[in-house]
């Protein structure tokens, strides 16, 4: 199905859904005979299928009659939130000469069914699946390196939008073998009665961590809520005879990365600094001597991949510590305004560009929160490129970006916001076909 050439009396309907007393559309549908009522039938496509709560939902139609006028006519939306009683009406839109329609639902919070009706005639029933909004509050800034043990667990605290009481919350981390392949590491946490979450967790073995917290079906919500990736190193306390510290923590690809610290062996000591890299060996990569006061340093030109690195000055062992090399992302510009149901494509270079094939995400800005949510998902490509469409869906500001998620490899990171202002749909509106693919 394929609605096309839409005039400006059906482009300027495609706002009146957020605009038309709720009042005013109200009235029986005893008058109201199915979807081939006096030789005429209403068709309806609803875009995405699968949303996040708060977003918006592009409403497509058409009004075919058999020698009948099919322009100027009113269109009537109706909506049927799960839990709330029946269908309501949302709004309005006027057909175009060749009978087409559309608008936006806008901030459809809970599973939802549309049809629309003209004159007459009913569309078949479209049904659009939401997810609830999951907000975790970072313990920390991305990159911080959290001590592993009892005396050093993390807390973490979150919100569900809106309020699932009772739902069943984890925290998932990403395997280190295998990117997209998430296992939960902390269960048994349920959402209060205010929307909110908050527990602690304890990190063990020392390494790159990506956390993510999942909602699992609840209630009225048949697909999970998924936050934003949270990306950290896990790290040993340190030996206080002999010290190392890393700085910058975590490192962009490709920058220099600092090694420095104390040795009670003194001034004149032999400091043996090693690293280990995913499924590698300790290798030697430098011996520095000690300075005045034991102090040591030691450089790295380039950073690539993150390590695990420790020292050995005499007697004296370091702790093991983990020092994260981030992904470097480049995202290209977009347009700064498009129509609503119109397919943008983001792209951009992570790198390190060898690595084809790892995960990119495109996020978008929560409408409720300072947080992010994934939309759609690619991959990188020959030359680190990415390439990911988002079919466009609403009105007003959008704010996007790009995450890479981290691996034992690299470190996640993420672009700087991508600001899209949506307008009222096209003179052209084909039917929607391209929807999200979400992590696994």
């Amino acid at each position: 199905m394929r609605f096309t050439r839409l005039t400006a009396a059906a482009l300027a309907a495609a706002g009146s859904l957020a605009l038309t007393p709720a009042g005013a559309l109200a009235r029986a549908h005893s008058s109201v005979k199915g979807a081939n009522a006096n030789g005429c039938r209403v068709r309806l496509a609803v875009s995405p299928h699968v949303v996040t709560s708060g977003e918006s939902v592009l409403l497509t139609g058409d009004y075919i009659c058999n020698g009948a006028a099919v322009a100027g006519q009113t269109a009537t939306f109706y909506e049927h939130v799960a839990g709330a009683g029946g269908f309501n009406p949302i709004g309005t839109a006027t057909t175009a000469a060749t009978g087409e329609f559309t608008g936006n639902a806008s901030a459809v919070v809970a599973n939802s069914s549309f049809y629309a009706v003209v004159n007459s005639a009913r569309s078949a029933t479209r049904p659009v699946r939401v997810a609830p909004l999951v907000t975790a509050i970072p313990p920390a800034p991305e990159g911080t390196a959290f001590l592993t043990g009892f005396a050093h667990r993390v807390a973490f605290n979150g919100s569900v939008s809106p309020e699932d009481r009772g739902a069943e919350v984890v925290l998932q981390r990403e395997s280190s073998a295998v990117s997209e392949e998430w296992g939960v590491i902390q269960q048994r946490i349920y959402v209060q009665a205010d929307g909110t979450f908050s527990f602690v967790h304890k990190f063990g073995a020392p390494g790159d961590a990506n956390l993510r917290i999942v909602v699992r079906p609840h209630g009225r919500f048949d697909v999970r809520g998924v936050s934003d990736v949270m990306s950290y190193t896990i790290t040993q306390t340190q030996n206080p005879n002999l010290t190392l510290e890393p700085s910058p923590r975590p490192v962009t690809y490709g920058q220099p990365l600092t090694l420095s610290g104390i040795t009670k062996a003194g001034a004149g000591a032999k400091v043996v600094v090693t690293s280990r890299t995913f499924g590698g060996v300790n290798t030697t990569i430098g011996e520095p001597l000690a300075g005045a006061g034991g102090a040591w340093t030691l450089t790295i030109p380039a950073a690539v991949q993150s390590a695990h690195y420790s020292a050995i000055s005499g007697r004296y062992h370091s702790a093991q510590v983990f020092v994260g090399v981030k992904w470097s992302v480049v995202a290209n510009p977009i347009p700064g305004s498009v129509p609503s149901g119109t397919t943008v494509t983001f792209t951009g270079t992570a790198s390190p560009a060898a690595r084809t094939g790892h995960v990119v995400y495109l996020e978008r800005h929560n409408a409720i929160g300072n947080a992010w949510h994934v939309v759609n998902l690619g991959f990188t490509q020959t030359g680190g490129t990415f390439s990911i469409p988002w079919y466009v869906v609403g009105s007003g500001k959008e704010v996007f970006r790009i995450k890479v998620p981290g691996d034992p490899i690299n470190v996640g990171t993420a672009s700087g916001p991508l600001e899209i202002e949506v307008t009222p749909p096209a003179a052209t509106t084909p039917t929607p076909v391209l929807q999200p693919t979400l992590p696994h």
